[in-house]
C-alpha cells in the first residue's frame, strides 16, 4: 500500500478530506447497515433537530503507524462506550459499541494511505459524530438520526517541542451543575468558545474553569481535563461534585499508567482552587496532545507559577510512557492498542 503524496511533517491540526468517511442512518427504530461514502458532506433538512436543539455528540481518536509498522488505535471501545452514554444522555439512539469499533476499523483501513508513516510526529485524526436528521418544530427529540465518522491526517500538536503553557481563571462556567458537562457534546463547547477567544486575545492558551455550583473547586479547561502533582510525587486527579467533568479517557489511560506502569500513588479527589499553589506540577490532558504541561494559572487575585521554562518531571514520564505504549517502544501490557489489519 502506497502511502499519499504529503509532506507529512508540515501537516497542521486542520481538516483535509480523505477517499472516505463512514455513514450510517436511523429511521423507523433501527439503524441502517452503514457504509463508506466518498461524499463529505451532509445534505439535511433546514428543519433538522441539530439546528434547532442541538442534539449532537461526537468522539476524537486517532490511528497511527507504530515502529513495527502496523497501523493501530488507542482504546477506540472506549470512544465507543462514552458516545453511547453521551447519545442516551441527550435522548439520541446510541450507535452500538460494536459497530462503532467495526466502523473505525473500516474506515481506516479503506484510508490506510492516509495514515502517516512512522515518525513524523503526524497522525490520522478520527472525528465520530452523530447528529439529528429528523425534521423537529415542538421542544422533542427528533426521530431520526445519522452517525459519520470523517478522518483527516493531522501534524504533531506541539511544533518545535512540549512546552508549558499560561492559563487564565475563567470567569464564565462551562457547564451547569448536574447538567450535561459529563458527556462529549458539541453544545458544551459552544459554552467554551467565547471565553477561550476572551483567554486568547488576552494572551492565554486556555481557561481554568470552576465547579459551577461553588466556583471553588478546579473542573477542567474548554477542551482537557487536568492532573496535579503534589510534593509527595503523588498524582491529584480533579473530580466532580456535580457531574460536569468530561471523564477523559487520556486521564483514566493515564490514572493507570502511574499506578500500574511507574509505581506513583493516584488521588481521586475534588481539587480546591485556593490550594493549588500548593502543587508542584499541573498538566492539561487530552487526545490531541496527551498531555499539555502548565506553567502558571492566573486569577484576579493571585498567580500560580509551576514553570515556564521547563517540563515537569512526573508529566514529562507520564507522557512518554503513555505514547511509548501507542507507539509500539513500551509493551502494552493492558490491551489497550487496537491493531487494525491492512491487505
Amino acid at each position: 500500500m502506497e502511502k499519499k503524496d504529503l509532506d507529512w511533517g508540515s501537516l497542521t491540526f486542520a481538516y483535509q478530506p480523505t477517499d472516505y468517511s463512514y455513514v450510517s442512518n436511523y429511521k423507523d427504530g433501527a439503524w441502517d447497515e452503514g457504509m463508506l461514502t466518498s461524499d463529505h458532506s451532509l445534505h439535511l433538512s433546514e428543519c433538522a433537530g441539530i439546528f434547532h436543539y442541538c442534539q449532537e455528540v461526537f468522539e476524537g481518536l486517532k490511528a497511527y503507524t507504530t515502529e513495527s509498522g502496523d497501523i493501530v488505535c488507542f482504546r477506540p471501545e472506549q470512544n465507543a462506550k462514552r458516545m453511547a452514554d453521551s447519545a442516551r444522555r441527550i435522548c439520541m439512539p446510541a450507535f452500538p459499541e460494536d459497530r462503532f469499533v467495526e466502523a473505525v476499523e473500516q474506515v481506516v483501513r479503506a484510508n490506510a494511505a492516509w495514515v502517516p508513516p512512522f515518525g513524523t510526529g503526524a497522525t490520522l485524526y478520527l472525528r465520530p459524530f452523530m447528529v439529528a436528521t429528523g425534521n423537529v418544530i415542538g421542544v422533542k427529540p427528533a426521530d431520526e438520526y445519522q452517525f459519520r465518522i470523517l478522518v483527516t491526517p493531522v501534524g504533531a500538536y506541539y511544533k518545535g517541542g512540549v512546552k508549558p503553557v499560561k492559563l487564565q481563571v475563567s470567569k464564565y462556567d462551562r457547564a451547569a451543575p448536574h447538567g450535561t458537562g459529563n458527556i462529549k457534546a458539541g453544545l458544551n463547547y459552544a459554552m467554551s468558545l467565547y471565553p477561550s477567544v476572551e483567554a486568547h486575545a488576552a494572551g492565554y492558551a486556555d481557561n481554568m474553569f470552576l465547579d459551577p455550583e461553588t466556583r471553588t473547586f478546579v473542573e477542567e479547561s474548554g477542551g482537557a481535563n487536568f492532573l496535579f502533582v503534589d510534593k509527595e510525587g503523588t498524582l491529584i486527579v480533579p473530580q466532580s461534585a456535580t457531574d460536569s467533568i468530561l471523564p477523559s479517557i487520556t486521564r483514566r489511560s493515564l490514572v493507570d499508567v502511574a499506578e500500574k506502569y511507574l509505581g506513583m500513588k493516584v488521588i481521586q479527589r475534588q481539587v480546591r482552587f485556593d490550594e493549588i499553589d500548593q502543587f508542584v506540577e499541573c498538566g492539561m490532558c487530552g487526545t490531541a496532545a496527551v498531555i499539555s504541561p502548565v506553567g502558571q494559572v492566573d486569577a484576579d487575585d493571585k498567580t500560580v507559577v509551576y514553570g515556564m521554562d521547563h517540563v515537569g518531571p512526573v508529566m514529562q514520564k507520564l507522557r512518554e510512557t503513555l505514547t511509548g505504549i501507542q507507539s509500539g517502544a513500551i509493551e502494552d501490557k493492558l490491551g489497550w492498542v487496537h491493531k487494525i489489519d491492512v491487505e
